[in-house]
């Protein structure tokens, strides 16, 4: 009999306009106006299933009975909450008459939307996943079922890879076999995540951790955030297998661009590793620009080519690029680390413990120093030919080291300061 209520009351729902005067009056009789809950508040709640909802009235339905529906058949203790962000299709009214609570989040964007639902969670669980119908709400007990074991992080995997299972269109092609293997092997890798699906919505994970992790990302990086910042604090993470689904919507196309939002991942998993960003680029063309000074200080001769002046140069430059590379991967990584963005590392504080400010400043003097002799013997030369004309293959193999180890001793002195500064902790 409550099934049949349900079905015609979202039928009628389903058939007529809501408006905002509409849908504030349906929340507001409902008691979920501005996230208020509309159960006891002592009721205890083991699981808060949070789904993120943009215009999903085609969908939303199916997802919120299907989650209750797995509540119910296993005895679990849970609520489910729709993050709404602004939705004018009628998914709120959709969500009250499902028995759902309705936050309704302002602020556009996926990691705003999740922000404001598992804030409004009353579970020690949280299980977030997209309300499109692609993942199966039925599937939850898998996901209790390790967090109940001590696990922190329990992400879903639809790939093959992990165990899991793609349903015939359920994953466009260069996401199913481009893109997000290509982003979960560098989150492996990169990371040491141990998941195979990195993009994957269907997850679980403890509210403790939610919090520790302290989460910045108001877009779609929300997700990838939460495995890398997990992964980085040793968090205790595992994956179950899950079948992807079609999308069931059809009155628009998914919220996800492959392209932008393929940047947009690969801009933060940068971001999120300056080694592989800043210092590895910047190791290899210092290396690179040693090398070219080994072969053109003494004119090295190989195959016919010889090494002159010009290619101390391209060296200079070379080590000039790295060296600056080198600073920003250090300069970013004190950032994260003093923002909370990024856990602390030993190597850093071991770092810190050797190269101090006042190190620092007598490196770049000494640097500083050296470059000026060589630069002061250069012209001193010139002098000596009474102004005129030089040996350029002579005089640039002052002028070029003298040039460069002036601009190293330079930039040194500054870098170390700035990352004085950026050490400072703020209280």
């Amino acid at each position: 009999m409550l099934c049949i209520l349900r079905w015609f009351s979202l039928s009628l729902i389903e058939s007529i306009v809501i408006t905002e005067e509409d849908r504030l009056g349906i929340e507001t009789s409902l008691g979920i106006a501005e996230g208020r809950v509309s159960v006891e508040e002592d009721t205890p709640v083991e699981v808060t299933i949070v789904m993120p909802c943009l215009n999903e009235a085609d969908t939303l339905g199916i997802c919120i009975e299907k989650a209750q529906r797995a509540l119910s058949a296993n005895n679990i203790a849970g609520e489910v909450i729709i993050a709404d962000n602004g939705s004018t299709d009628g998914s709120q009214g959709i969500a009250a008459v499902m028995g759902a609570r309705v936050v309704n989040v302002p602020n556009r964007g996926y990691g705003n939307a999740l922000m404001e639902g598992i804030a409004a969670a009353r579970g020690k669980y949280i299980i977030m996943g997209d309300a499109d119908d692609s993942y199966d709400f039925l599937e939850i007990p898998k996901y209790l079922e390790k967090l109940r074991q001590g696990y922190d992080l329990v992400q879903g995997c639809r790939l093959p890879s992990g165990g899991g299972r793609i349903m015939p269109g359920a994953m466009p092609f260069l996401h199913r076999w481009w893109g997000n293997p290509m982003f979960s092997l560098m989150a492996r890798w990169w990371f040491y995540a141990p998941i195979h699906d990195v993009y994957c919505g269907l997850r679980g994970f403890t509210k403790d951790l939610y919090h520790r992790l302290n989460l910045r990302c108001t877009g779609m990086e929300f997700a990838t955030e939460m495995i890398i910042k997990a992964s980085l604090y040793s968090e205790k993470m595992t994956e179950v297998p899950i079948t992807l689904h079609p999308d069931g919507r059809t009155s628009h196309p998914p919220h996800l661009k492959t392209y932008r939002d393929g940047w947009r991942t690969l801009r933060f998993f940068l971001i999120y590793s300056p080694r592989w960003l800043f210092y590895l680029p910047g190791v290899f063309l210092i290396v690179f620009g040693l090398a070219g000074y080994a072969i053109a200080m003494p004119g090295v001769t190989i195959g016919g080519v010889t090494f002159d002046a010009h290619t101390l140069l391209f060296a200079s430059l070379a080590i000039l690029c790295g060296y600056q590379s080198v600073l920003f991967a250090i300069f970013s990584k004190t950032f994260a680390i003093s923002e909370g963005l990024l856990p602390e590392d030993p190597r850093m504080t071991r770092f810190f413990q050797v190269v101090t400010l006042e190190r620092g400043l007598l490196l770049s003097s000494g640097s500083l120093l050296f470059g000026l002799v060589l630069l002061l013997a250069a012209v001193n030369i010139w002098r000596e030919a009474g102004y005129g004309s030089l040996d350029y293959a002579k005089t640039m193999r002052l002028v070029v080291p003298g040039a460069t180890l002036t601009a190293l001793g330079f930039q040194t002195m500054l870098s170390s300061f700035f990352v004085s500064m950026l050490g400072m902790r703020r209280r």
